[in-house]
């Protein structure tokens, strides 16, 4: 007697996506999923190219399947696995350049609104009267707008977000009138010194 003949043939990936569909039994997606993991695992890596964030996606992979099986219909199921990983992949590469880019911009930013002491403070023999006097002066012919967030921020020790509440400005703006107004005070400073 064949004993083969009593053992069931395996259920398909798409006769286990419909089983799941109906059941919602995450075992069912587990066994499904274990099947391609070499694939997802596979395209993660090569989009990602590192190993440890391959096998991590490859598990987000896995808990976001749960709910994309449920809204999507599956004919292919590996095709579309191939696709949802793809995507995923790409989605977080776009991601992690949208952040990148923002962190750069932010540091730029700030680069160059941070106070530099030989740019403030050139090195001279001037006395400290002299020099609040003539930075008194400085300060009164910037624009008042720039005057004001020039005050603000270095000598009310204002943040940025403080500065823009108070003078009901855009926070862009702000940054803008102080990076002006510091290389305006600057210039005009310089002139006494040449």
């Amino acid at each position: 007697m064949n004993l083969n003949l009593f053992k069931s043939k395996p259920l398909s990936d798409e006769e286990l996506v419909q089983k799941f569909r109906k059941t919602d039994d995450i075992d069912l997606l587990g066994k499904l999923f274990s099947r391609h993991i070499p694939l997802v695992y596979g395209v993660c890596l090569k989009y990602l190219k590192n190993r440890d964030d391959a096998q991590d996606e490859t598990m987000a992979i896995f808990e976001k399947l749960k709910n994309e099986l449920q809204k999507s219909e599956v004919e292919f199921f590996k095709s579309w696995l191939y696709v949802v990983t793809k995507n995923h992949c790409l989605m977080l590469l776009r991601s992690r350049q949208s952040q990148l880019k923002k962190e750069k911009e932010f540091e730029k930013s700030e680069a160059s609104f941070m106070e530099n002491a030989f740019e403030m403070h050139p090195d001279n023999e001037w006395e400290p009267d002299a020099m609040n006097e003539r930075l008194k002066e400085c300060l009164s012919k910037l624009r008042d707008t720039q005057r004001s967030c020039i005050e603000l921020f270095y000598f009310d020790q204002l943040c940025y977000q403080e500065i823009s509440d108070s003078l009901s400005l855009d926070i862009k703006k702000v940054k803008s009138y102080l990076q002006n107004g510091k290389r305006n005070l600057k210039l005009c400073m310089e002139l006494v010194y040449d």
